[in-house]
């Protein structure tokens, strides 16, 4: 039996299927629907945690119930959806680069692992976290330039930021201003924030899960039964706010510094150790923890809604045998 057998054929193995086994073009036509769905959901949190983030020592909207309150007011429902239709137009392709990466990574790093004879959480952080942090890197050149774009859709005529007339103008005036590489503004921080966060998911999802199987018993010689469906859906769940809570309070202060380098404006050129200067002065340390709690419960919703659609998903697309 090979090693990427053996991995599938461990007792949390189960509950856990292989790149090898899936129908790929199912799975990327399927997938792009679950996800899209899911952003939906989830993207009005973005949308209150950038402007959070972005907000200036004057601001009278800071909290996010306050910045909830002026979008509705000011622009209704729509307003929630600012920059919207930018970041579904890329996140179809990064999301396809994406999860083709973590799948072949993750599998290659299993087999790479599997020798050193580590506990199984063990194992599942380190090539779960290998896996999540190389997909990130591979989807951030797709990503960053949409980031860019779709932020500064968010916090237009917000705090003093300008407005702009759609994803394509802001583009537009980006290129102008700074050719190409102002679409990559704070690629490097970009890189710094999701390639670790990415990694911090992916790891605390693989162990905690693989954790909780444990006490539950499965995985030893007394309960060697396969768990049910309600079961599995569960222990991912948790799997994902567990992962959702670490990595947001991990990478926060690199999200906030990112995020306000990227929306703002060409005459406003600052570095990041300004950012950070200009942070710790308006509100102490606890600046660069801005939209801490909207991001904790973005990355717990979105990772717990991502992870639960994205096993369906595999399950869904298993090729017949």
């Amino acid at each position: 039996m090979d090693s990427s057998s053996r991995y599938g054929a461990q007792s949390f193995g189960r509950t856990e299927i292989n790149w090898d086994k899936l129908d790929k073009t199912k799975f990327y036509v399927v997938g792009a629907g679950l996800f899209t769905g899911v952003t939906v959901a989830l993207y009005p949190v973005s949308v209150v945690k950038t402007r959070m983030q972005v907000a200036s020592k004057d601001t009278i909207e800071k909290s996010a119930y306050s910045i909830v309150k002026g979008i509705l007011r000011a622009d209704g429902i729509p307003g929630l959806y600012r920059g919207f239709g930018t970041v579904i137009t890329g996140a179809i392709p990064a999301r396809i680069i994406f999860l083709t990466a973590l799948e072949t990574t993750k599998v290659a790093s299993f087999n790479i692992v599997e020798p050193f004879k580590l506990s199984e959480p063990t194992q599942a952080a380190i090539a779960n976290g290998v896996a999540g942090m190389t997909a990130s890197l591979f989807s951030q050149a797709v990503f960053v330039p949409i980031d860019v774009v779709s932020q500064k859709l968010m916090v237009q005529g917000y705090s003093g930021y300008a407005r702009y007339n759609g994803g394509l103008d802001v583009a537009r005036k980006i290129l102008k201003a700074d050719g190409i590489r102002g679409l990559y503004r704070g690629f490097g921080l970009s890189v710094m924030t999701y390639s670790p966060s990415s990694a911090v998911w992916w790891a605390s999802y693989g162990s905690s899960q693989r954790f909780i199987w444990r006490l539950l018993g499965y995985g030893n010689e007394q309960k060697e039964s396969i768990p049910s469906q309600w079961s599995i859906v569960c222990v991912q769940a948790t799997g994902g706010i567990v992962a959702g809570a670490m990595a947001s309070c991990i990478t926060t202060p690199l999200d906030t510094i990112k995020t306000r380098l990227q929306v703002m404006g060409h005459e406003r050129r600052e570095t990041a150790t300004k950012v950070v200067k200009r942070l710790i002065a308006d509100d102490g340390w606890k600046g660069l923890y801005r939209g801490l709690g909207p991001r904790f419960f973005s990355m717990s919703a979105w990772g717990t809604s991502m992870i639960l659609a994205y096993e369906y998903l595999k399950r869904l697309c298993l090729k017949e045998e």
